[in-house]
């Protein structure tokens, strides 16, 4: 299917796959404190901003990686999934430009702090709400003639889109909760706990309405998951979800020390976003184009790939080490000012 001796398509799907994935577990569980920094109580905020200051600008890294490799890698795929969504794109970039005017000023402006504590909370709300809304309108599709997307500016606004939006919401919440619960002890680690509590119990009926949704949705999906013998060989990702939903709800108690939510959340994401390539592959557009189809030229990846495989390892050094040495529990009056 790929040209050239060596097929570099599944080489670069796995790298812009693994990126958007990196980019949705670090900058997601920012974005999820975020939201509950502004449902927290107000002497515990600086903490709460402290725990994320040294990382968060460093995640959006990846969003950048994903979205020039798709430009780059997949062009027919970037000129058809752009102008269909390119109103929550829109909306997302100006709130994570927004909330990180806030989280500076915050420090810088004392006077105004009610004002942009409340602009990065909002901030942080919408940009997770538009991620999920675009991940909402590429699982349903486009309209697409002749190459090119065909529908309206609307066609993203849909009940499903709206509901992947409200669950990335809640699952960047159940992230943040589990940053929180690493990152804090005493009555805030337990306030952090309970909004796990929550954001847990929606992250399952979110998981359950999507995977009900998509199949009824679309007869290819449902014959993929449930058609024999798919349906045994594909059986341990629900069946895996189930053990770490439960598992992320008895950690809520204490169980598996201060990181087992943190990483339950991160299985029950990479178990969700197994779930959706499978039921994708090998589409890039759904339902019109596979990722052969969208590639660019052989020689063009090869070229990409060279710089893309010198960056990568330096990318993941000093995110690795940022994350090192910015390690334990964090204090109100301890971090970035």
């Amino acid at each position: 299917m790929g040209g050239g001796l060596l097929d570099l398509v599944p080489i670069w799907t796995a790298i812009i796959a693994i990126g958007v994935f990196l980019y949705v577990l670090l900058d997601g569980f920012d974005l999820g404190v975020g939201m509950l920094y502004g449902l927290a109580p107000k002497d515990d905020r600086a903490t709460i901003m402290n725990s994320i200051a040294p990382v968060w600008d460093g995640n959006e890294t990846w969003l950048i990686l994903g979205g020039v490799a798709l430009l780059a890698v997949f062009p027919l795929a970037f000129a058809i999934i752009i102008p269909a969504v390119y109103f929550p794109i829109l909306l997302m970039l100006l709130a994570l430009v927004f909330r990180g005017v806030a989280f500076e000023f915050r420090f810088r402006q004392p006077w105004l702090s009610r004002f942009w504590s409340r602009g990065f909370c909002v901030g942080s709300g919408l940009a997770a709400f538009a991620q999920g809304a675009v991940l909402g309108s590429i699982i349903q599709g486009f309209t697409v003639q002749n190459r090119v997307f065909a529908g309206t500016s609307w066609d993203w606004l849909t009940p499903f889109s709206v509901t992947t939006g409200v669950a990335l919401m809640l699952g960047y919440g159940l992230l943040g909760a589990g940053w929180l619960v690493i990152k804090t002890e005493g009555a805030l680690q337990a306030w952090a706990r309970r909004m796990g509590r929550v954001c847990l119990i929606g992250v399952v009926v979110a998981i359950l309405a999507v995977s009900v949704w998509t199949p009824l949705a679309d007869t290819a999906v449902a014959r993929r998951w449930l058609a024999m013998p798919n349906i045994i060989y594909l059986a341990p990702i629900p069946l895996l979800t189930a053990v770490l939903a439960y598992a992320a709800w008895r950690s809520l108690d204490g169980w598996g020390g201060d990181s087992a939510l943190f990483f339950a959340a991160m299985g029950l994401f990479l178990l969700s976003y197994l779930g959706i390539a499978i039921s994708l592959w090998p589409m890039i557009v759904p339902y019109h184009y596979t990722l052969w189809q969208a590639a660019s030229s052989a020689g063009t990846q090869a070229f990409l790939l060279v710089g893309t495989l010198v960056l990568l390892p330096i990318i993941l050094m000093y995110t690795g080490w940022s994350y090192w040495v910015f390690r334990g529990k964090m204090r109100g009056d301890i971090g970035y000012h």
